[in-house]
């Protein structure tokens, strides 16, 4: 579904699992009710409607005892975890879960969903494999990684190719053109159903989500489409979406912890919620043991030395003072519930999990949510605007969320491991906070804390020049004009800039600082006209009804002789809103 409001650019609509493509109001309807599955024609015969999953959770070790509980109580064992003592069980049962919690060495036992089990779940389909549009070349780099100082970490390193990103999410497009070359197949699965699936294309994509996320963190550098964060690195693919619901239970989340723990992940992004309940309460049996067992599946995940990443979720809901949960369970019928701050949005809330909250430009966006002591740190997530990445079928597309945001920081984290071999998850985290830049809160009574460290922004923005040892380069030689040009309705500007004293030609990251004040940017376009009268366009007419444009764009100028004129050209295409160019930079 696309938000009429806001053009086909910016997707919204999905799932309310998913932690970052659909802002949602407190108020706003829940997702859309799952019907119970339907029982195929060529249905396995180990299903039978009224079908449930449950978490079992004992001592790690030898599960065997409780195992074979488990078969004698009603329920089959779907798939155990041994070294953290979790057992995903199925059973058709209603007093399944009473009775198992009355077994010797079970500790807890608690259902995973308020539906039925898939019957797809004993024979899953695979997910299609898209025919591949192409791309022409061109590569800009876009806003959102300028606004990390991706584009500078890049000139120090790309990350390196043995650091493994996990992308746990609805599945990665592995045949498309952006990323294919840094696509590791060997250890991609799907943890759909809470048990790993290794046939090829398994990972592939239910949706367009984690596509696109994986685009974010790790898009090559190549020439065309866009770039990621640390395009140098791999990702692997751990579908833990259900087709045709695309939540993410309780066992599709361990599964994907203990794969990622297995197989040498330095880092997983993981942009949803554990469904279906937007938040765990540990009084209600079910939920603790939801808690407990996802909880294990992270702390073992991290003993192997890989460091989760989560988004902090849509709700624009303060996660340090919760009261109500008005979207669960999302897999039947939601209802209005009161909570605490000890019911948990994980895995964003879990001990260990780096939690991140969205920005637009400058301001913590819209939809996201925030919460002093909660936030860890904040990147871009897109606002009005969106983030641009790639999506199945080698097309691409603009998304926005704190889903978006999450897959920035997952970047720079590879790039802190690419930088510090050996590094630890407990030392990436720290460095992540200590290197962010700090962002104070704005006028706004709900955030709390210190410029340092508060509700919206944590401690502050990720910095991929600083994770890679970089430092801001020392300026080059620069100019600029501070003088006021009136922008009319329906009209074209230019300010000058002349250019002396440079030898050669300009470089290929030349800085364009453009302060445009103005109403609904998006009646503009902008362009930067060299000497020759070559034009090179940095925006062109986005950001909707956004005002003003303060940013600084990256611009390959190198056939182009340094000295000289150049012009700042802005073009208004509507009328009703009128501005200025308020100044203009370049940077040599």
């Amino acid at each position: 579904m696309l938000a009429a409001a806001l053009g086909a650019a910016l997707t919204f609509g999905a799932p309310a699992a998913l932690a970052g493509t659909a802002p949602v109001s407190p108020s706003a309807p829940a997702a859309k009710a799952v019907a119970p599955a339907a029982a195929p024609t060529s249905q396995s015969a180990n299903w039978v409607a009224g079908t449930r999953a449950y978490l079992v959770i004992t001592a790690p070790g030898d599960t065997s005892a409780v195992r074979s509980a488990v078969a004698s109580n009603g329920g089959t064992v779907f798939q155990s975890y041994d070294a953290i003592g979790v057992i995903v069980a199925h059973s058709a049962s209603g007093s399944f879960a009473s009775t198992m919690r009355g077994v010797s060495g079970v500790q807890q036992v608690g259902a995973t969903r308020t539906s039925d089990v898939p019957a797809d779940a004993y024979n899953p389909a695979l997910p299609a494999n898209p025919a591949q549009s192409t791309t022409p070349a061109g590569e800009p780099v876009r806003a959102d990684m300028t606004q990390i100082k991706a584009d500078q970490a890049w000139a120090v390193t790309t990350g390196s190719a043995s650091v493994k990103v996990g992308i746990l999410d609805t599945g990665v497009d592995d045949q498309h053109q952006d990323l294919a070359p840094n696509f590791n197949a060997a250890d991609s699965a799907s943890c759909a159903y809470g048990k790993p699936d290794t046939r090829t294309g398994a990972w592939r994509d239910v949706g367009t989500h984690g596509t696109h996320v994986a685009g974010t963190v790790a898009a090559a550098k190549n020439g065309k489409g866009v770039i990621g964060v640390a395009p140098g690195v791999k990702i692997s693919s751990v579908r833990i979406a259900e087709p045709g619901s695309s939540l993410f239970f309780a066992e599709n989340t361990v599964c994907g912890f203990m794969w990622a723990g297995d197989h040498g992940f330095k880092v997983t992004n993981n942009s949803y919620y554990t469904d279906p309940w937007q938040f765990n309460c540990p009084d209600n049996a079910d939920q603790a043991a939801i808690i407990e067992g996802v909880k294990r599946a992270q702390e073992y995940a991290e003993g192997k030395g890989s460091l989760q990443v989560a988004a902090a979720g849509n709700s624009n809901i303060d996660l340090a003072n919760k009261k109500t949960d008005t979207e669960s369970p999302n897999d039947s019928t939601p209802v209005t519930r009161t909570i605490t701050n000890a019911c948990l949005d994980i895995p964003t809330e879990l001990p260990g999990v780096v939690t991140v909250s969205a920005m637009g430009t400058t301001a913590k966006a819209s939809y996201s949510n925030y919460g002093l002591n909660v936030i860890d740190v904040t990147a871009p997530g897109g606002d009005t605007t969106g983030i641009y990445s790639t999506q199945p079928g080698g097309k691409y597309g603009t998304m926005s969320g704190t889903s978006m945001a999450s897959p920035h920081v997952a970047g720079v984290a590879a790039l802190l491991a690419s930088a510090n071999p050996g590094i630890t998850p407990a030392q990436i985290r720290d460095k992540l906070a200590t290197q962010a830049n700090d962002v104070a809160c704005p006028s706004d009574s709900r955030c709390t804390g210190t410029t340092a460290r508060n509700g919206f922004f944590g401690e502050g923005q990720v910095d991929a020049l600083k994770a890679v040892g970089g430092s801001t380069p020392p300026a080059g030689k620069y100019f600029e004009n501070q003088a006021d040009f009136t922008i009319a309705d329906n009209a074209t500007v230019e300010s000058p800039i002349t250019v002396s004293g440079v030898t050669g030609n300009a470089p290929a990251t030349l800085k364009v600082g453009v302060d445009v004040k103005h109403t609904y940017i998006g009646d503009l376009k902008v362009d930067l006209i060299a000497p020759d009268g070559t034009v090179y366009t940095v925006h062109n007419r986005a950001g909707g009804s956004a005002d003003n444009i303060a940013q600084t764009y990256t611009v390959n100028a190198s056939s182009e002789v340094a000295n000289g004129t150049w012009k700042l050209r802005v073009n208004d295409n509507a009328g009703g809103d009128t501005g200025k160019i308020d100044a203009w930079n370049l940077t040599f």
